[in-house]
């Protein structure tokens, strides 16, 4: 695996509380800089903290008094001190919907919340990593931004270097969803079309990394995928404190990677250590496509190893064969109670139909095996219907027209009232 440094940057790093990349499986540490695998284990590193010093009443205070993205929580992440005064997207403190016509459809009664990410700047959650990304690569020299991607981050990736004034350079597999396509290419980088799929790609891209081809290039999702995996805590921050700085009794969370839902985790267990919410159980449930659920897969055989997949399915944005993360996902849902389910394509878009229907938010293909996933596991009495329950809406359902081509029109009438009573409507 191809580790890339810049040596005259790593030397005096200002990340803010950031403290020192740490190894998930062995425990190394080394000093920040755009480096992503461990080099005693080849374990993926993460960013560690030094929080020493926080006030708990000062930190929710500072928070609240933030700005109304995701740099109201900068003493949370690595970011400069003046990071809120840089050319950036600024991503995030999207809405938290209470559901509760979905609720009622569903039998949940412990009170039913949809955190919709869809409001977002390129209307989807990957702005929230590639914000993070930006601000690393900043740091660390970098002139060209660029990702693998399943759709959405390619979008993030050109809106936000074209902000910040980046080149931008993205690779995507050949026949995504056409209008993510348009929405990636419209920032004007370049968009170049890998034919395979997402795990073709994104092993393409860890090869450039090692080559002189790739010097400068700072891949968000590959040699800054410390910084940029810490966007998505930002999801919890946000939860907790749009419920009053609690914590919810259960979450469902979409699996591509598998990142997202390490992050959420990491995010709530941080506020638990820093005292801005009770110390209580939660439980975070795992959401897959049937057509791409190697997570899934694992979980109900009880196994610790995530055997990789074809992807087959209309969640294109989650269709990652072989997920990194997919292994840490597993023990986080064992360790709350949790549990990683999927559903099939027909599920995903009667579940799209169900959420607009009920709540007026039309979600991308992603937000519809979360509520998909949620009406099964209730369905099953695996998730508490007398809980607090949260599920996580990552994208547009603009983006991904093709899964819902058959709706339309209720019916064509000639402009006479008589048409109108013919049709049936009244």
């Amino acid at each position: 695996m191809a580790v890339q440094t810049v040596a005259s940057t790593t030397d005096s790093v200002d990340l803010g509380p950031a403290a020192a990349l740490s190894c998930r499986e062995c425990g190394h540490r080394v000093p920040l800089g755009p480096v992503f695998a461990c080099e005693e284990c080849f374990g993926p590193l993460e960013i560690a903290y030094d929080f020493s010093g926080y006030d708990t009443e000062e930190l929710r205070k500072r928070i609240e008094a933030g700005p109304a993205n995701i740099w109201r929580y900068a003493p949370l992440l690595p970011v400069p001190a003046d990071v809120a005064g840089k050319p950036n997207l600024n991503p995030g403190w999207t809405k938290l919907v209470k559901a509760d016509n979905l609720a009622r459809e569903l039998g949940v009664t412990g009170g039913l919340y949809v955190k919709d990410d869809s409001g977002n700047p390129t209307h989807s959650f990957k702005d929230r990593v590639v914000a993070q990304a930006l601000e690393a690569a900043r740091v660390f020299g970098f002139t060209t931004l660029s990702c693998s991607s399943t759709g959405n981050l390619a979008g993030a990736v050109g809106a936000a270097a074209a902000r910040a004034g980046f080149h931008s350079c993205v690779f995507i597999p050949h026949d995504l969803e056409q209008g993510k396509v348009v929405m990636a290419a419209i920032y004007g980088g370049d968009l170049v079309g890998i034919e395979g799929n997402y795990d073709d790609v994104n092993r393409f891209c860890s090869e450039l990394i090692g080559d002189p081809a790739g010097e400068g290039w700072g891949f968000v999702n590959v040699n800054l995928r410390p910084y940029y995996a810490e966007g998505s805590k930002t999801l919890a921050y946000e939860i907790a404190e749009q419920l009053g700085w609690r914590l919810p009794d259960q979450i469902v969370v979409p699996i591509a990677s598998g990142s997202q839902l390490t992050k959420i985790d990491k995010g709530l267990q941080e506020l638990i250590r820093l005292g801005l919410v009770e110390d209580k159980p939660y439980k975070i449930f795992g959401a897959q496509a049937e057509g791409c659920s190697p997570v899934s897969t694992a979980f109900k055989a009880g196994h610790d190893v995530v055997r990789p997949q074809k992807p087959d399915t209309i969640a294109k944005s989650l269709a990652i064969g072989n997920p990194a993360d997919g292994p840490y996902v597993l023990d986080i849902a064992r360790r709350t109670g949790g549990a990683v389910e999927d559903v099939t394509d027909e599920q995903i878009v009667d579940a799209i139909k169900l959420l607009a229907r009920t709540e007026g938010i039309f979600a991308e293909t992603a937000g519809g095996v979360t509520v998909g996933v949620t009406r099964k596991l209730v369905e099953s009495g695996v998730l508490d219907p007398a809980k607090t329950t949260v599920v996580l809406n990552t994208g547009d359902g603009l983006k991904t027209l093709d899964a819902v081509a058959g709706t339309g029109l209720t019916a064509t009438i000639r402009p006479n009232l008589d048409s109108f009573r013919e049709a049936g409507l009244v």
